[in-house]
């Protein structure tokens, strides 16, 4: 199949484009800039940016598949107050995207996943009071809603993604290795209170393509893998530095796992097996070997 992957210049998107070529599928990639990566950079690419662009004048055109991979998250929220995060995400994620899904439908792509986030499910009590996770379940409610016998829409809602593609710059994973290192001393080490669960942007990447040829149209899916607490999270990566520490867990502010990206509340607890893990089959339990290879990627010169 001919698959436009948006997003596809990131670890969930670019994963995913990767893993459909692996599996003989024709892979464009739509992003506001070209990609970095050597791996991704390889491949077709359409400059896109959905939430400014006019998706009507041909670009979508010829794509059977779609992958969604590129709704707004804290992220691109500017930061220097210029605009309320309830007005931005109503704009980047609300609006921005259904649009685009109708655009898609309206150039005849057959099928789409919408990469999604799982707070809407494991945090049902934030819609309405936390703007990012009421975007995030408008977004998905409205893309859902388009589903049809012609136009198959199918959300995949993750929990935090770990992934590797050498090339892609990561910021937060580099300054985490860092810290776990012992190179950033005047940071406090610590464990922030509660855990979440986490995913492979390789098993994001197999699940895609599940959903694509074998999901029932319109629903959401809910994935997950390996439940860790804050602390046994940042042990792993300390222990891959060569620094393994038992970490004290402080109700504090952490500098790099902030309150501010605890949309489920700071100091939650979010663990769950999904009933959906067993119909997409993807790998599994593959957290610690990733921790492994991006701190030997880190440092290698």
């Amino acid at each position: 199949m001919r698959v436009l992957v948006v997003g596809g210049s990131g670890l969930i998107g670019g994963d995913a484009a990767l893993y459909l070529i692996s599996q003989g599928h024709d892979v464009t990639i739509m992003a506001r800039k070209p990609p970095a990566a050597p791996a991704l950079a390889a491949l077709p690419f359409i400059q896109g940016d959905y939430i400014n662009d006019d998706m009507s004048d041909g670009r979508l055109a010829g794509f059977d598949w779609l992958v969604f991979s590129a709704a707004a998250d804290i992220r691109q929220l500017p930061m220097d107050g210029s605009v309320a995060p309830d007005d931005f995400y109503k704009q980047v994620n609300d609006e921005a995207v259904p649009q685009f899904f109708a655009a898609a439908r309206d150039a005849s792509i057959q099928r789409a996943v919408y990469i999604g986030t799982f707070y809407p499910q494991v945090a049902p009590e934030k819609i309405g009071i936390c703007p990012y996770v009421t975007s995030r379940h408008n977004t998905d409610q409205a893309v859902r809603a388009m589903s049809s016998d012609s136009f198959q829409v199918y959300s995949l809602n993750l929990p935090f993604v770990l992934g590797y593609i050498p090339g892609l710059d990561i910021p937060h994973i580099e300054a985490l290795v860092a810290y776990a290192s012992g190179a950033l001393p005047d940071l406090p080490v610590f464990a922030p209170r509660g855990g979440t669960n986490h995913i492979s942007s390789r098993s994001v990447a197999q699940a895609t393509l599940k959903a694509l040829t074998d999901g029932e149209p319109g629903k959401a899916y809910l994935l997950g893998d390996q439940n860790y607490s804050w602390k046994g999270y940042l042990e792993l990566w300390f222990a891959a530095a060569g620094n393994p520490q038992s970490l004290a867990v402080s109700d504090e502010d952490h500098p790099l796992l902030p309150n501010a990206i605890m949309f489920a509340g700071a100091g939650a607890t979010v663990s769950y097996e999904s009933e959906d893990n067993d119909f997409f089959g993807f790998e599994r339990q593959q957290i610690p070997a990733l921790i492994d290879e991006l701190v030997s990627a880190c440092k290698s010169p």
